[in-house]
């Protein structure tokens, strides 16, 4: 290993080594490969509140991507959706229709919790059922089958939209690196990409048969900062504040010979109870490029241990 190669190595294990944010659990990736560039208690199981709505709106997607489905199609709100519990704050009422595409707007922009649960018990009803739930419950179900076909093995979800249950009752949690792992897939999937990058959206419910427009403002407070486009907030009392950020670069071109290797550039961060999620997010880009940096001037190596 030569001298510049060393200084780099020690570099990266000693900023990664180095608790230098308050948050109790991060990570920070390239998207491409996996490969770690920095985190710290990355694998604690903790609550991540809204962040599981990465899951929901995934899920969602991949069933519409299958079936075919109608993304405009009109979804009727249930009693069960408003007493889920957690935010509402598009104001969705029992027998409020939104169409699919609008609910998924809702859940990943506003946080919404109603229009979570409506979207899963929406497509919950369509997909396969073996175990007789009911269709939230169902959905729920193939969220947790996503899940460990990511390798996710230290996440579980209880609900679609990521609300704590009572004090009593079981909790949902997940942790940095699995959400991380789930979010490099969620940018292969069509349509997941150009939701989260949406600073704001004019959706429309119908209420009593009149169409009501309603303008929802992005909760990720650093989109369109640093090549930041996407992804999603979280908050809840169990939780506290947790944030998933993603920053591209325009990719990098390298010639050998006759041949142009075109290589795409995306970190993602994850950040759970953070005590400042937005400076410690901005914070994390600036250093997570910095060690992609590092890491691609030295050949951009990786090894099992240090990739998801």
């Amino acid at each position: 290993m030569g001298i510049s190669s060393k200084i780099v190595g020690i570099a990266l294990v000693a900023w990664t080594a180095c608790p230098l944010f308050a948050a109790e659990s991060f990570i920070i990736v390239d998207n491409q490969t996996g490969h770690v560039l920095a985190a710290q208690e990355r694998d604690e199981k903790l609550p991540v509140a809204s962040l599981t709505k990465v899951a929901t709106a995934v899920v969602a997607l991949d069933w519409a991507r299958v079936r075919e489905a109608d993304l405009s199609a009109l979804v009727t709100v249930s009693q069960n959706a408003l007493s889920a519990g957690g935010m509402n704050p598009v104001g969705l009422q029992p027998g409020d229709q939104m169409s699919v595409r609008d609910l998924i707007y809702c859940a990943l922009l506003a946080s919404d919790n109603v229009a979570a649960v409506s979207l899963a018990e929406h497509v919950g009803a369509s997909l396969p059922n073996q175990s007789g739930l009911d269709p939230a419950g169902n959905f729920v179900s193939h969220m947790n089958a996503l899940a460990r076909s990511l390798g996710m093995s230290r996440t579980r979800f209880l609900n679609p939209s990521g609300f704590d249950a009572d004090d009593e009752g079981a909790s949902p949690y997940s942790t940095a690196e699995d959400m991380a792992r789930l979010v490099r897939y969620a940018y292969n999937v069509p349509g997941f990409p150009f939701y989260v990058a949406q600073a704001d959206r004019q959706v429309h419910l119908l209420r009593n048969g009149i169409d009501t427009p309603f303008d929802l403002r992005n909760t990720n407070e650093l989109l369109g900062r640093d090549g930041i486009d996407g992804v999603k907030t979280g908050r809840t009392r169990r939780a506290g504040d947790c944030l998933i950020l993603s920053a591209d670069r325009a990719p990098e071109s390298t010639r050998e010979g006759e041949k142009v290797f075109i290589t795409p550039r995306r970190i993602i961060v994850v950040l759970l109870r953070s005590p400042d999620r937005f400076g410690e997010g901005a914070a994390m880009i600036q250093r997570g490029w910095g060690l992609y940096d590092a890491w691609a001037s030295g050949g951009r190596k990786t090894s099992k241990s240090r990739s998801l």
